[in-house]
């Protein structure tokens, strides 16, 4: 079928399709594509180059899934700044998905049957799609080949609870979750997903203030795009997911951010794009391809210099559909959390190529392990797990992929780390969490279910 009788049959789809359950699966990743004449931006921005016979890719299309938060900075950006087709990969299309559950259900049928190939994943999501924890037991064997961002998250709470002590340490903080639960109103607390990054950090932050996630709140799953509405509305009290959208509720006057995930473990790891194993094993060198560009687009999105423009790009319609101003601030690293405090730190701002620690791309085996560590910790994988999920990691995780990228592509020796551990991390609590003994970090844990 020609392309062009193919998005015309695409359309005529989308215009009568809904009626029955398999044409919502159908349609879950094909919301909001960006189309190639928007007059905002160019896709003409990169400098041409010439691929050696052996790099040219093998395919020039993939399909990649992402969520209307600032984690999808680098995916849009080596799109629209012509990245992509810079190093071969001409056809490669980003699809807006409703929320993470249409991206696992997209990424489970791929794209040959209307889904995608991979794209941005909330971690260990990756790992329970290879192993079907998530897809009914149906295996879909999955690569995490490049870390997207650190930091860019907040934990947002609801107006009414202003001025009664909620920071990022919380003053007798179980007495005022005690308190909520005695007067019949359980305080509720959203995530995007489960079992995968913002309700870590939700987690994490409620346990090292002494408050038990599983008993003395309620957790629920929200998409991103609802967690606004539902904080006016008054059903829930609080929520964890990425820009812009705690920002929005202080900008809206609806409630604040006690704490900033950079705050809770500075230059965390955050989201990540992972692929098909299946795409990956046909399409060896489309993948480098694919990881040039999109680490090429990450030192883009690093250079402070182009932030104005990057919320240009992202906030319209086609991508994450909000007002600049709701990025432009938190894009620099400026946060007015709506209590009283501001920050204005460029080390805070979601960074994509480098930080403090060193590179931000790479996809540490270590951050994986940790995720994995508190899967163990909540109950979400079995405590015995423990003890192979360092195998399982060396499976899931081709940080290996990424090196042979890097060098192909030019980048420096120094922006390449030499170990796939990144060391001993530190959180806001002082708990460290050492990737050569995690067991050690599960015991010096006083709330947990393991």
């Amino acid at each position: 079928m020609s392309d062009f009788n193919y998005n015309i049959s695409r359309r005529r789809f989308l215009a009568t399709a809904g009626a029955t359950a398999l044409s919502s699966v159908l349609l879950k990743g094909c919301l909001g594509n960006p189309p190639d004449d928007n007059p905002i931006i160019s896709s003409a921005n990169a400098t041409k180059i010439s691929i050696p016979p052996e790099q040219v890719p093998e395919t020039t299309k993939v399909r990649l899934g992402y969520l209307p938060i600032i984690e999808a900075a680098p995916l849009i950006i080596a799109k629209e700044k012509g990245f992509f087709t810079k190093y071969g990969m001409s056809d490669v299309e980003i699809s807006k998905q409703a929320n993470w559950g249409a991206a696992r259900d997209n990424v489970k049928i791929g794209s040959s049957a209307g889904g995608i190939d991979g794209g941005q994943w909330q971690m260990p999501m990756p790992y329970l799609i290879s192993e079907g924890i998530i897809t009914d037991n149906l295996k879909i064997p999955m690569y995490v080949l490049l870390q997207l961002n650190t930091q860019g998250n907040g934990i947002a709470i609801a107006g009414k609870h202003k001025d009664k002590g909620i920071t990022l340490k919380i003053d007798k903080a179980k007495d005022f979750f005690e308190k909520t639960k005695s007067e019949g109103a359980k305080f509720k607390a959203a995530y995007t997903f489960p079992k995968a990054n913002q309700e870590f950090w939700i987690r994490y932050w409620l346990a090292a203030n002494g408050v038990d996630p599983d008993t003395d709140i309620e957790l629920l799953t929200v998409p991103a795009a609802q967690t606004v509405a539902n904080m006016k509305t008054g059903t829930m009290d609080a929520f964890s997911t990425g820009d812009p959208w705690p920002y929005r509720i202080v900008k809206e006057k609806i409630g604040f951010i006690p704490a900033l995930t950079a705050e809770i473990w500075k230059a965390h790891p955050e989201e990540y794009l992972a692929m098909r194993a299946d795409w990956v094993d046909k399409n060896p060198k489309a993948t480098k391809a694919m990881l040039k560009a999109i680490m090429e687009a990450q030192q883009w999105c690093d250079n402070f210099d182009n932030r104005k423009e990057l919320v240009q790009i992202v906030a319209t319609k086609n991508y994450f559909g909000v007002a600049p101003e709701i990025l432009e601030d938190t894009m620099m690293g400026k946060y007015d959390m709506g209590d009283g405090r501001i920050i204005n730190d460029k080390s805070m701002a979601p960074l994509y190529w480098k930080d403090a620690k060193g590179n931000v791309s790479y996809p540490y085996q270590s951050h994986d392990l940790w995720f994995l560590t508190e899967s163990v910790r909540w109950g979400f994988l079995p405590k015995d797990s423990l003890g192979t999920v360092k195998d399982w990691i060396k499976k899931v995780n081709r940080e290996d992929i990424w090196r042979e990228a890097a060098k192909e592509a030019g980048i420096a020796v120094a922006d390449i780390p030499s170990s796939t551990s990144r060391g001993i991390e530190e959180f806001f609590d002082g708990i460290k969490f050492d990737p050569e003994n995690p067991q050690a970090y599960l015991d010096s844990l006083k709330i947990k279910k393991a």
